[in-house]
Formats: structure tokens, C-alpha cells, sequence
């Protein structure tokens, strides 16, 4: 019964937990590393193709988004999740499969300009996408899922997202059964839409992130709306365009639900017709999901407008861009506008586009809403950039660039503290990941000294014996180095699809020889060809 620490450790983005028990391997989380991020990540424990199951908080592509590539490689097993988060990902999985093979086409199309340059295969395809969330599992909130002989979950609402959850895993291995809890990412108070996080009771270990575990939110809610209101009536009056980055699902809904207010309570009387534009196709289909999921997710204040016959997420002079051509004919009208564009941190998508037409106007104002990694283009001009580049253009930095405080689906540190304090009995070990190497460092110390947990932070490639509570194997941090390219990304594929043959050959164990004589011929017949 081990547990090994593989991404997000001592760094945010790219969550994966490695559980090997009962004789099954198992994933909690399965993310997409963001940005730059300052620590190697181990490799995986064993083959992709040896993975039995995928245990998943939410649906955010940093804990989701390199399950394509899982399968790509030769996973074929169960992934489990909440309702809503299966609905999600099956429109957030093929978007990020869409972005990687658009990356790599726009790669090929230089590469054939420039003589040297490699051609380069996406990291996963819509096919790999496809056929993950083919086998994704949707479970309702509170439900015990018994997975196999000794290993059971339960996923409970932790505020964070609609369908975000922690996730309860009980083990029982030679008489012994032990309880670890994995936070995922644990939602901040009195957010719009959904409902404040659950607390759990009981658990042997805790597993817990920490992207604010260093700090606490400026602004409770009542100070979102008037702030908002505040910069757009600001930048209107100028003749500018508030352009905001925006997560398409959760953040995008939120901004949604707030202007809604805003255009009800006419906050903005100068421009009380003002317009909206939703310009990502995947945050138009991620507001279906959340209106779908209304009543299983929604909480009270929301709830509130719907019973009254409002929809919370539209208002008069919302428009939606969903064709291409639509994107670029919002940037010929020079009315003043709100633009709402992912992706969140500016890495990829149309929001790209709206900035190489608004960054260099002094009248616009950039807002950011979320949280910015390190190294994406969102923390690069929160830093204060002059210049940047956009479709290898540099564009000169003269729009205001702001953000506004304290609007986060993230617990701060007060609300983290809260929720590993609700636990009745001190958990044996409580594990610090998901924040910036300096975020895990003080907020495990902070539990320590300040609230009696042995609290510990690992880094990526640490292994735990979750019978004894011992630290089999404790990784330091590797600084991450710029890799040369040994295979080709084909090659790549061909080494994944060899590791999934030898974990079928494994499967297939105890058939009639019959069949495993005829397999045998065909593994044999194979290699012949190629030898």
C-alpha cells in the first residue's frame, strides 16, 4: 500500500497522485503542467498501459488534461469522477486535444519555412481524447463506489468548481485498511453559482493543496460587483475595451453572473446597453453544463434567481462568438465592450488575438480574475512587461493591465486552514502540494507550529508507506533542464504502444493455451516483419 508523490509538488499546475494497493495502480488526478514550473517531475512509477484507474477531483485541466496523453500511451482503465465533472471534461478533453494538434500544425507550417527544423506530432490526438472520456465513469456527490476487493471512494462537494471534489479512498490490504483523502483543489466561501465546500470528518492521511497557502484574499464577494462595475465604467469613459482572460469553465460563468447583477442594478448608467462577448466556443458549452447541473450544484442565492424564472448567466446584450469569423469581427467594432476570451492565463486560444489588438491601446484595460503561473504570458504582464510577443510580433504594453483582488475559486489561507481543522480527529500525516515552492514550505510549517499537524511537503518522486506511515523514499528537488530531443514524437508513440502490449500480454494471464499459443504466433508474426 504505497503512495507516491509524481506532479504539482512544490509547484501548482500538473497534479498526479500515484496509489498502488491491492494489487491495482491507480492515479488520483491526471493534469497538464502550465507555464513554467521550476522542478522535474518524476516518472511515472509504472507503464501508462499498467494504470488501472483514475480517480478525479475536477474537470480544470491542470488535473485533467493530460488524461488523452494517459491513454495515447496505453491506459485503458476507468477514470471516476463527478457527474457534472464527466460532462465537463467531455467538451474540455477535446478542446485541449483541438489546441494540441493546432499547436502542432502551426509548429509544422514553420518548420517547413525554415530548413532544420523537426516536424512534430501533437502530444495527443482527438482520437486519445475520445477515447478516455469513453471510459470516464460519473458518480452523484456522497455515493460510496466500490471499485474492487478493497478499494472504495466517495467524492464530496468541495466548492471549488462545478463538480470539483475531494475524494475519499479506503484501502483495506491484508487486514489493514487505511483512509486517505485527497482535497483537490478546495473552493473559496460565498462564491457565486456554487455551493461553499463540504468538510470531511475522518481520514488516516490527508493529501491537500495549497496554492494560497501563503496568503489570504483581499475582498470578500460584496466587493467583487462594485469593482468590476468600477473598471468598466472606467475604461468606457476613455473609449477603451475591458478585455478579460478568463478560465472558460468557472471563471467565465462567474464574470457571467456578476455583470448580470451589474446590468440589473444599472451600475453603469453612462452605458446601461453595453455589450458582452463571450468569445471561447468551449465556455458557451461549459454554461450549458452548469445550467444542466442547476439543481445538483447550484447553491442557495442562485437557486434564488432561478425560482424567480432569471437565468443567472444571461442578460440583455450577451453575445456569443463561436465561429472564427465571429472572433474577428469583434475587434472591428470600436464601440466600447467587454470581451471575455480564454484561455485564463493567456498561454493559448482567441484571447491571443484580442490582446494583439487591445494591448497597445492606451483607452483598453486588461483584467485578470485568476490565478497567473509562473511563466505564462497572464504573470508576465501582471509583472509589468513593456513588450511581449503575439504570433511572433512584438506588441508594445500600453493598455492598463489590473486585476481584481481576491476573486479566486481558491480557499486562501484561512479557508485551508479551516477546511484540515474540520477533521474531528488529527489525521497521521497531513501532505502539502499543488502551491509555489514557497507556498508548500510555509503553509506545511504553519500547520506544524501554529496547529498541531505533522504536516509535510513533498517533492515530486517522494514514496510513502501508507501501513507504517513511513517515508520509503524521500526525493529532493530536481531543477527542471531544457531537454534535447533523443526520439522523435512518433517513436514515442511506438515505445507507448510496446508498454500496452506487455501489460495486455500480463491481463491475459490464465487463458486457454489454446489462445495464448494463437496470441503468441501473432506477437511473433509482428516482430518477423520488423526485425
Amino acid at each position: 500500500m504505497k503512495l507516491t508523490f509524481v506532479g504539482a509538488d512544490h509547484q501548482v499546475t500538473g497534479s498526479c497522485h500515484f496509489l498502488q494497493a491491492c494489487g491495482k495502480n491507480m492515479l488520483v488526478d491526471c493534469g497538464m503542467q502550465q507555464g513554467s514550473n521550476p522542478f522535474e517531475c518524476c516518472e511515472m512509477p509504472v507503464d501508462e498501459a499498467q494504470i488501472d484507474y483514475v480517480f478525479l477531483t475536477h474537470a480544470h485541466v491542470d488535473h485533467s488534461g493530460n488524461l488523452p496523453l494517459l491513454y495515447a500511451r496505453g491506459f485503458r482503465g476507468q477514470v471516476f469522477t463527478t457527474d457534472a465533472s464527466a460532462d465537463l471534461c467531455s467538451i474540455m478533453l477535446r478542446d485541449c486535444a483541438h489546441i494540441q494538434m493546432q499547436e502542432a500544425e502551426w509548429k509544422n507550417r514553420k518548420a517547413k519555412r525554415h530548413s532544420g527544423l523537426e516536424l512534430v506530432e501533437p502530444a495527443y490526438t482527438m482520437e486519445d481524447a475520445d477515447g478516455v472520456i469513453r471510459n470516464i465513469v460519473g458518480c452523484a456527490y456522497d455515493q460510496n463506489v466500490e471499485i474492487s476487493d478493497g478499494i472504495r471512494i466517495r467524492f464530496t462537494d468541495v466548492g471549488h468548481l462545478l463538480g470539483s471534489a475531494s475524494i475519499e479512498v479506503w484501502l483495506t490490504e491484508g487486514g489493514v485498511t487505511k483512509k486517505i483523502v485527497f482535497s483537490g483543489d478546495i473552493g473559496n466561501k460565498n462564491q457565486p453559482l456554487i455551493k461553499d465546500p463540504i468538510y470531511t470528518k475522518d481520514a488516516d492521511y490527508v493529501v491537500m493543496e495549497a496554492t494560497y497557502g501563503d496568503r489570504y484574499h483581499a475582498k470578500q464577494k460584496e466587493g467583487y460587483v462594485s469593482d468590476l462595475a468600477e473598471v468598466i465604467n472606467k475604461t468606457f469613459a476613455k473609449g477603451g475595451n475591458v478585455v478579460i482572460p478568463s478560465f472558460a469553465v468557472g471563471r467565465t460563468q462567474e464574470i457571467l453572473y456578476f455583470l448580470r447583477k451589474i446590468k440589473a442594478d444599472n451600475m453603469i448608467p453612462n452605458f446601461p446597453r453595453f455589450e458582452v462577448y463571450v468569445d471561447s466556443p468551449l465556455a458557451v458549452e461549459a454554461t450549458g453544463v452548469f445550467q444542466k447541473n442547476i439543481y445538483t450544484c447550484f447553491d442557495e442565492e442562485a437557486m434564488e434567481l432561478v425560482n424567480k424564472g432569471i437565468n443567472p448567466l444571461n442578460f440583455p446584450g450577451l453575445k456569443l462568438a463561436i465561429t472564427s469569423e465571429e472572433s474577428k469581427e469583434i475587434n472591428f467594432d470600436m464601440t466600447p465592450k467587454v470581451i471575455i476570451s480564454a484561455s485564463g492565463m493567456c498561454e493559448a486560444g482567441r484571447i491571443r488575438h484580442h490582446l494583439k489588438h487591445n494591448l497597445w491601446r492606451p483607452e483598453c484595460t486588461i483584467l485578470f480574475v485568476g490565478y497567473q503561473a509562473a511563466g505564462t504570458l497572464g504573470r508576465i504582464l501582471i509583472e509589468g512587461a513593456d513588450e511581449v510577443k503575439l504570433f511572433g510580433e512584438a506588441v508594445e504594453v500600453r493598455a492598463k493591465i489590473t486585476q481584481l483582488p481576491g476573486l479566486s475559486g481558491h480557499a486562501d489561507k484561512g479557508g485551508l486552514i479551516e477546511w484540515v481543522n474540520a477533521f474531528e480527529t488529527k489525521p497521521d500525516k497531513v501532505f502539502i502540494v499543488h502551491g509555489e515552492d514557497t507556498a508548500c514550505s510555509l503553509f506545511a510549517e504553519c500547520l506544524r507550529l501554529e496547529h498541531g499537524h505533522d504536516a509535510y511537503a513533498p517533492y515530486s518522486g517522494t514514496r510513502v508507506d501508507l501501513i507504517t506511515g513511513a517515508v520509503e523514499f524521500e526525493a529532493s528537488p530536481v531543477a527542471v533542464k531544457k531537454r534535447l530531443r533523443s526520439v522523435s514524437d512518433v517513436f514515442a508513440r511506438l515505445l507507448a504502444a510496446g508498454q500496452r502490449l506487455i501489460a495486455v500480454i500480463y491481463k491475459n494471464e490464465g487463458r486457454p493455451n489454446k489462445e495464448l499459443a494463437r496470441f503468441a504466433d501473432q506477437i511473433n508474426s509482428l516482430a518477423d516483419k520488423y526485425d
